[in-house]
């Protein structure tokens, strides 16, 4: 297993569950400084049609605690380039439900251009904050 100097990952941690602590604390385990991106409520909206169930400010706080973690910051774009751009790390962690996407594949493209790697962690089958949602929405 590698070990990189400064990785990054981004996400929405809406309704917070053990999928998104794996990732952060698989995400660790590869790199000395861990870097979060956090989608901000404007952000998420613009993709995915829907604003968060817990707002941006109590997200961030949220992942701010998480032990994982060294550095919160505020996702404004699903930009990575633009992001490497201010923060300059070695690799981005994500989930694996998105390796092999076209978004992703493009998003690989530039970052390799910049010597970045990409690192798809294992994802967490059998919770999503989606399906938590829909759960709560049916009570």
């Amino acid at each position: 297993m590698d070990k990189y100097k400064v990785g990054y990952t981004t996400g929405v941690f809406d309704l917070f569950h053990i999928g998104h602590l794996n990732i952060l604390k698989n995400a660790k385990a590869r790199c000395d400084f861990l870097i979060v991106g956090v989608s901000t409520d404007e952000l998420v909206l613009s993709y995915k049609f829907k604003t968060p169930v817990i707002p941006f400010h109590e997200r961030l706080e949220i992942v701010k605690a998480v032990r994982y973690v060294d550095k919160v910051v505020p996702q404004v774009t699903m930009d990575k380039l633009d992001a490497w751009k201010k923060y300059h790390f070695d690799v981005v962690f994500h989930g694996s439900d998105w390796k092999g996407s076209e978004l992703y594949e493009d998003i690989e493209k530039k970052l390799k251009e910049v010597r970045v790697e990409m690192v798809y962690l294992p994802h967490t089958t059998g919770t999503s904050s989606t399906m938590l949602n829909e759960k709560l929405q049916g009570m």
